[in-house]
């Protein structure tokens, strides 16, 4: 209903006359002041490529709602503001222009006459809505609370009705009551009828107490009325205050999760950690007392924690840790904020890519000018930008509320996509990613490359604030001429230790279109089903495909949350490069639109899930990297020989060093090339020779079915964490020609510890 931008001046239009209590007329009198109803067509600005449009409007009991058409009205609302808090504004000789909440609707009326009434009209009915409400609350002026305050009031009237109707039927009672004993004292005069005398009797008794009872409840229920009445102001003045709370604490939580994510970025990116980190001996804060240690602070309840300053936020460990004292927080990582800029290099893609049409992703040469310094295991971790959400799910005691979390952190992981249109480096086999966030964020993640062809990645992250998950990710992609289809099979497994939630869920294909011609852009595209097995409530979720026609908002996210009976409990609205909202469902109702069934939800407002990080300054010109993926390819010191970080041609590259990343990226596609040569004819001879051949398994994840999807897929098998404890890197194969190592031998001006390290993957020398 909000307009993007306002209509231009100067556009005529011709409106059917407006009605009081009745349809469209060509002659209808002007507004009384005793009318409730006003319905009339109007013109309604819509977007610059459709003008004004033909809208059927409806001003009733304080509301001003539309509609396509008059039979919309029984199913289909198209939008409604609020009078009491809205501004009426005219703008010349027909527009109309109403405001309320940042939402604006620009009508235009074919005529000044029509114009005024209409004016007219909404200035009573606002007048009227803001009488009301001030009447039914002395304290509050909000819609919501005037809202339920009408509803006290209109209970409080229909049992003053259900009273009088119960005081009537007691009248009549009594009155037959009456005509009930007379008749039976005549009877009981009667001479001749002594037998029967006793039984009239009794039930002459019966009858009057039957007119006892009868008072009884009326006085009863009269009763009742009175101290409801008594206490209807007194209940409506406590509901008001509980809501303006609980919104206050809602807006406060907001704040917070805010101010975290912020203090958190300027913790990464402000030089004052310099000193702590520069001086690990240096005391800790005292409490006042001479060598006694400032006891830190826990944000395990993050939510409910206030802060004063920034310097006791940085004291504190407030910044997402988990039971970060003083002198650990002393011994964190700076973690980088820049890489060397983007060279301007240009290339033209079509000459590449005209001869690859249907041929596999995978398999398609391509210099790293397409390319980001980042592999595919490491876009794969950045999965885990948004791991706060997981840490928020863990906590929730409702699984309806956590599967709204889980839901909101599977949809954020294509955020960083929307400006990311360089394709990664495909990972050699063997190749390892970690990323040891332990300190900061309470998780470790491990990658590796399982498969080659088809190239397949497993995945495991444990938490320490209460979640596992792990998925294995085989991408499937295919050059279609216009644009390229990049499918992701396998699923994503999510366990919440406490409750033991067991979530599974799938991605949705990624379509990067202008392959031709054009600026590449990236679409996400179909549906989500996420499932929690161990309750089976189930999420829905729609990623709805650009089309330069619909009105919908571009990269729009849809979702119903449902129990294990199909009931609906939460709407979920946003974008994938934005944020994510939740609504609690009030009721559902079934109409039709436009000839198909439609469910219509009534929701509380909408909460705030998920937002996205704003990119690091001058993004543009390093990849359009968030701020974890700059860090991703860090150099770190104790990580396996097979790590990401080690890729000689990843690393010339990322330094800018272009020509000198193509010739090595060559240099090792083709050792892989041999390697698998060598592999197939090895194959080849054990089947010749009837003996059998096994062929290349994965060091740290091992093939296991799935007991609840049923897949065989790849599990962590452990030990890698172990280890890098104890720095015994032994079980990875080693280069079977020594020359190779040559290759590897790369300096890092930012990190010379790895001076001289040799890259030793872990795969008898397939991954170079």
């Amino acid at each position: 209903g909000a307009d993007s931008c306002p209509p231009p001046r100067g556009v005529g239009v011709r409106s059917p006359s407006p009605s009081w209590d009745g349809g469209a007329s060509s002659g209808a009198a002007a507004p009384g002041p005793g009318s409730d109803t006003y319905k009339g067509w109007l013109y309604k600005w819509t977007n610059y490529l459709k003008g004004y449009q033909r809208r059927w409007f409806v001003l009733s009991n304080g509301l001003l709602s539309y509609y396509r058409t008059q039979a919309e009205m029984a199913h289909t609302c198209r939008g409604t503001i609020n009078l009491a808090t809205a501004h009426i504004n005219t703008e010349d000789a027909c527009n109309i222009v109403l405001s309320s909440g940042g939402r604006t609707y620009h009508l235009k009326a074919s005529t000044e006459v029509e114009r005024q009434r209409w004016v007219t009209a909404l200035e009573l009915a606002k007048a009227k809505a803001i009488r009301m409400m001030n009447e039914q609350s002395d304290e509050s002026g909000d819609e919501e609370a005037a809202s339920q305050s009408h509803q006290a009031q209109g209970t409080l009237r229909l049992l003053g009705s259900k009273l009088e109707d119960l005081s009537t039927c007691n009248e009549l009672i009594a009155k037959h009551g009456a005509a009930l004993q007379r008749s039976l004292s005549e009877l009981e005069a009667l001479r001749g009828l002594i037998e029967g005398s006793e039984k009239i009797k009794a039930v002459n008794e019966r009858a009057t107490l039957f007119r006892i009872t009868s008072n009884a409840m009326i006085n009863a229920c009269r009763d009742f009325l009175d101290l409801a009445e008594s206490h209807s102001r007194r209940w409506t003045r406590a509901l008001q205050y509980e809501r303006e709370q609980r919104a206050h604490l809602e807006e406060t939580i907001e704040q917070l999760a805010k101010q975290h994510n912020s203090l958190e970025r300027a913790w990464r990116e402000n030089p004052a950690r310099e000193a702590l980190t520069a001086a690990p001996n240096a005391p800790e804060r005292s409490n006042g007392g001479e060598g006694a240690p400032k006891e830190e602070a826990s944000d395990e309840d993050e939510e409910t924690e206030y802060f004063d300053a920034m310097e006791d936020a940085f004291i504190t460990g407030s910044l997402g840790w988990n039971h970060v004292s003083g002198r650990e927080l002393q011994t964190l990582r700076l973690r980088r904020t820049h890489i060397p800029d983007k060279p301007n290099y240009s290339l033209n893609l079509w000459s590449i890519m005209k001869n690859c049409i249907g041929k596999e992703l995978s398999k398609i040469p391509m210099p790293v000018n397409f390319n980001e310094p980042l592999s595919m295991l490491q876009r794969l971790t950045e999965d885990l930008e948004y791991s706060e959400l997981l840490d928020r799910a863990a906590r929730c005691e409702s699984s309806l509320e956590q599967m709204c979390l889980v839901s909101a952190f599977s949809v954020s992981s294509y955020s960083t996509t929307a400006h990311r249109t360089a394709k990664p480096f495909n990972p050699l086999l063997g190749e390892t990613y970690e990323l040891d966030r332990l300190q900061e964020h309470g998780y470790r993640s491990v990658c590796e490359q399982v498969s080659h062809h088809p190239p397949s990645a497993a995945h495991h992250v444990i938490s320490q604030r209460g979640w596992t998950l792990w998925q294995e990710i085989t991408i499937a992609s295919k050059f279609r001429g216009k644009y390229l289809s990049i499918m992701p099979l396998g699923a994503i497994h999510l366990v919440f230790h406490s409750s033991g939630n067991h979530y599974v869920w799938r991605k949705v294909t990624s379509t990067v279109h202008n392959i031709i011609v054009g600026k590449l852009w990236i679409d996400q595209s179909g549906d989500i089903e996420i499932v929690n097995h161990r309750t089976k409530d189930s999420c829905q979720l729609k990623f709805s495909p650009y089309s330069y026609f619909s009105r919908d908002v571009p990269r729009k996210v849809t979702g119903v949350v449902s129990d294990s009976a199909g009931q609906a409990h939460y709407i979920l609205s946003g974008t994938w490069d934005d944020k994510m909202e939740s609504a609690k469902i009030l009721q559902s109702s079934r109409g039709s639109s436009e000839g198909k069934q439609k469910t219509v939800y009534q929701t509380l407002s909408p909460k705030l899930l998920w937002k996205k990080y704003p990119l690091p300054d001058n993004a543009e010109k390093m990849y359009n990297f968030s701020s974890l993926a700059l860090t991703l390819n860090e150099p770190e010191e104790d990580v396996a020989q097979t790590d990401s970080r080690l890729r000689p041609d990843q690393r010339l590259m990322e330094d800018a060093r272009w020509d000198e990343a193509n010739a090595e990226k060559q240099k090792l596609e083709e050792k892989q090339r041999g390697v698998r040569r060598r592999r197939e004819a090895e194959a080849s001879d054990a089947l010749d020779e009837g003996r059998e051949y096994e062929g290349y398994q994965p060091l740290w994840f091992t093939q296991r079915r799935n007991s609840i999807t049923g897949e065989i897929n790849y599990v962590y098998n452990g030990g890698y964490w172990e280890a890098k404890d104890r720095q015994d890197w032994s079980m990875c194969p080693t280069f079977s020609d020594p020359g190779l190592s040559v290759m590897i031998l790369i300096r890092f001006d930012t990190f010379n510890a790895l001076i001289n390290k040799v890259f030793t993957p872990c795969c008898d020398g397939a991954c170079s």
